[in-house]
């Protein structure tokens, strides 16, 4: 974690232990109870207050750890360290705030703010790779259950296909167009509320491969299946999961949301898309490639996802003028 003299923060957190929401949930707290009683916390100056309601045990002192390290776990070390830096190197991230509209104006077009994000994704991959469409993953959260985690959303079926050969055909009337919007969002939300209640396919195939292995039976089947490669990694970051969290549509809080995180593309020639809903009036991307793969631009997939926000945004906007 890294923590700025004026009270910015950013963290890299490990995966294998728990998801985003976990981070960001912590982080949440801290950051909104600090301003929920900034009164009690700070003096007129900015300065901090005495804190009077708690014991503070003696400080101790750092001390420095000296570590033996052997020959050949300094060479791992060395390999390990090479290893991040030139991956971290090749990674193409483009964040940007969405101010253009939120979750505010999506509602009344009557679907799913996540739904309607995922579409907007399809399209714009659609347009960057040249008429193509790419398997898509998105991740559900299964916290309904004991020590649940993740499921997949397979993102990419029929409906959006339909939609999305819909936007591209000039010939296509907005009423149409905005029926394809709605069919396609409405079989998303119910792919994903699916996946977050333990119909998902993804995990229990998984553990069917685990299983294999560990019999030492080979499935052609299940190795053919996961092993396609998801083109185009998307996840959507929580925002204000905490009831007492100060509202993200007030005027005066717009400057302290959070962009949320991101992550590196899972495929060398897709993209990484992590979106946070910030507000009625505000959205952030992140989105990130590899710089060594030509097909890939993250600046350009953001550019074209900005316009993919705004002729959906328009179907519905000249419907209302003509009626």
């Amino acid at each position: 974690m890294i923590i700025y003299n004026d009270g910015k923060y950013g963290l890299n957190g490990e995966h294998s232990w728990g998801d985003v929401l976990v981070i960001a949930h912590i982080m949440e707290s801290a950051s909104s109870d600090e301003f929920v009683k900034y009164e009690l916390l700070y003096n007129k100056d900015g300065n901090s207050l005495p804190y009077t309601s708690t014991q503070h045990g003696p400080l101790r002192k750092p001390v420095r750890l000296l570590w033996d390290v052997l020959p050949e776990l300094s060479v791992q070390i060395d390999r390990a360290v090479k290893f991040n830096q030139e991956r971290n190197e090749d990674v193409d991230l483009c964040l940007s705030d969405h101010d253009a509209y939120g979750k505010g104006f999506i509602k009344k077009c009557r679907v799913s703010p996540d739904s309607y994000i995922q579409m907007a994704i399809q399209l714009t991959y659609y347009k960057d790779s040249g008429q193509e469409f790419a398997l898509t993953y998105e991740s559900a959260m299964t916290r309904l259950y004991l020590q649940g985690r993740t499921e997949t959303v397979r993102s990419l079926t029929a409906e959006v296909v339909t939609f999305v050969k819909a936007m591209m055909d000039s010939d296509a009337s907005n009423k149409e167009k905005i029926h394809h919007l709605q069919a396609a969002c409405n079989r998303h939300q119910q792919l994903y509320r699916d996946a977050m209640n333990g119909k998902g396919i993804d995990r229990h195939l998984f553990g069917l491969y685990v299983l294999c292995k560990g019999l030492g039976h080979e499935s052609e089947f299940l190795k053919s299946i996961l092993c396609l490669p998801w083109t185009l990694s998307t996840s959507q970051a929580p925002q204000k999961q905490m009831a007492e969290s100060p509202s993200n549509n007030l005027k005066k809080n717009e400057k302290m949301l959070s962009p949320g995180g991101g992550f590196g593309p899972v495929s060398d020639d897709g993209y990484g898309v992590c979106y946070m809903v910030a507000s009625d009036h505000k959205m952030f991307f992140h989105v990130s490639s590899k710089t060594s793969c030509p097909k890939t631009d993250s600046k350009r997939f953001t550019g074209l996802l900005f316009k993919s926000l705004a002729d959906m945004k328009g179907l519905f906007e000249e419907g209302q003028q003509s009626e």
